[in-house]
């Protein structure tokens, strides 16, 4: 499975720390909305179309926080 985005809330600490990932296998596009960091709470969801996908991220973006992109680097860049 490859990540593709990474969102991050900005806050730290095991409370109040929320993360969205995007990742891709093949066909299918996994969104997961992870509560309390490494170590926290994670909801699953799995979509068959990369819009649908970024439509359930949008989604989970919506609020107060103020939402950062940490997305990977692509392979090779500096």
């Amino acid at each position: 499975m490859e990540q593709r985005k990474h969102w991050w809330n900005g806050k730290w600490g095991r409370l109040a720390r929320r993360d969205v990932y995007l990742r891709a296998n093949a066909d299918q596009w996994h969104v997961e909305q992870r509560a309390g960091g490494a170590e926290g709470i994670s909801r699953f969801y799995e979509f068959d179309s990369e819009d649908a996908a970024y439509e359930a991220v949008r989604g989970l973006l919506v609020g107060p926080d103020n939402w950062r992109e940490l997305s990977p680097r692509p392979p090779g860049a500096n």
